[in-house]
């Protein structure tokens, strides 16, 4: 049977339309990729009772259920008010009555009420990893309040340790769990594990002393990755409590201007991340001047120009003094079309306020 579907509407509601018209697929958010189990009960309801009878799990460790047809939404929406309520409002503290942090009254009967900000992914982090700096998904839920709801799109990925097995590089903003590590010569037995270590497997910045029998560190280039901690047999490396991230902006994949994202900050605090992020919502309706539209957060960076987007996404924001930040940043893209972005003048995008 042929019927107007608003495809756009149900596409804000977090189902995604298939090849087959009508059949939708419903994508459930899970902040860092980490969840109670007692909500499998529910995914298998769904898929076996409106669904096909399977699920997949997202790329962007979504709940994404196939095979919903257009009439069953309204009911699909009703059914998962608990997993809302229990996984965004409770667990993530997050406001459902507020979009973009402007007061938007949400009935927790229609589902989820924007799809601008993606799920936040994260790998296992320090929760299981030997590798993890950091805990990845109570940080994810820390963010989820901060950037869902809204219409205003963005990619976070967050990654325990430097290995960056979760690709923050490859997304909006990507954030690196890393330690500051302090060393206790008197531990030090000098058997140059930690050296072998950080040659093979980090960025060289140790070195076994022969005059002293003890280790020199060239500070610069350390990424935090604490492979010296876990290689020591007698810790003579430790953590410092601290926890610090990198963060990475501007990453995306896609047909047309691929890139690996650049660094933005280095050794900055949770405290700090938070408080950048908390601008993201400043900064996109600045650049779309308050007319949210599907465009990943790179190119929203690049309509602004990266200077703008320093300005606002630390506007307010007190850094911590470890804290340092990129003064430029320089893109290499791979431009499947040579010369893509030179182009008329009358088909250049704007950023900003723009006139009536």
């Amino acid at each position: 049977m042929n019927r107007d579907i608003n495809i756009k509407k149900t596409r804000l509601n977090c189902f995604r339309q298939s090849k087959v018209p009508g059949v939708f697929m419903l994508q459930m958010r899970v902040p860092g990729g980490m969840v109670d189990a007692k909500y499998l009960e529910m995914i298998e309801h769904i898929s076996k009772t409106w669904g096909d009878g399977n699920f997949h799990f997202g790329t962007r460790q979504t709940f994404d259920i196939c095979g919903i047809k257009y009439d069953s939404i309204p009911q699909v929406n009703e059914y998962i008010e608990d997993y809302i309520c229990g996984v965004d409002a409770e667990l993530c503290n997050v406001d459902m009555n507020k979009i973009a942090g402007e007061p938007r009254e949400w009935d927790p009967k229609s589902g989820y009420p924007t799809i601008g900000a993606r799920n936040i992914t994260a790998c296992i982090g320090n929760y299981h990893c030997i590798c993890g700096n950091i805990n990845t998904f109570e940080l994810a839920r820390k963010i989820e309040n901060l950037i869902f709801p809204s219409h205003y799109h963005i990619k976070i990925n967050i990654v325990g340790c430097p290995n960056d097995c979760n690709k923050a590089h490859l997304c909006d903003f990507g954030i690196i769990g890393c330690a500051k590590i302090e060393y206790h010569p008197e531990r030090c037995v000098g058997c140059g594990l930690c050296a072998k270590k950080c040659e093979h497997g980090a960025t060289r910045v140790l070195s076994l002393n022969p005059k002293t029998g003890k280790i020199d560190k060239d500070p610069c280039c350390c990424v935090g990755c604490a492979e010296c901690v876990k290689a020591c047999p007698t810790s003579a490396w430790t953590r410092e409590p601290t926890d610090f991230y990198k963060v990475i902006i501007g990453g995306r994949t896609g047909r047309q201007t691929p890139r690996l994202g650049k660094m933005f900050l280095n050794w900055a605090t949770e405290e700090t991340v938070l408080s950048v992020l908390a601008n993201w919502q400043k900064f996109s309706a600045w650049v779309m001047d308050y007319k949210p539209e599907y465009l990943h957060g790179g190119h929203l960076i690049d309509r602004a120009g990266y200077k703008k987007f320093k300005e606002i996404m630390l506007d307010g924001v007190t850094l911590n003094p470890e804290c340092l930040v990129a003064e430029d940043v320089f893109w290499a893209e791979t431009e499947y079309r040579s010369n893509y972005n030179v182009k008329p003048l009358e088909t250049h995008h704007a950023a900003g306020p723009q006139k009536a």
